[in-house]
């Protein structure tokens, strides 16, 4: 393999072969956001943030409010 196959990681900017390689997709609404192309270990550190920021808080407590949901434009 050489060096023009290997591309760095967007987080730690070390080369990383496309074999190893995650790209990480953001879309809303049908449109990208954001890629990011990630080593195994960077990947790794994504989901684990991920999770862990995807996780309802304990300590929230739920508002009962009818017109909790309205939005206005």
């Amino acid at each position: 393999m050489t060096d023009d196959e290997d591309e760095p990681c967007n987080d730690c900017r070390e080369p990383v072969s496309d074999a190893l390689a995650r790209t990480v997709r953001l879309t809303v609404d049908r449109s990208q956001i954001d890629s990011q192309r990630l080593c195994p270990e960077c990947f790794a550190e994504w989901i684990d943030r991920y999770e862990s920021e995807m996780q309802p808080d304990p300590d929230h407590t739920l508002v009962d409010d009818p017109d909790a949901d309205i939005i206005v434009d």
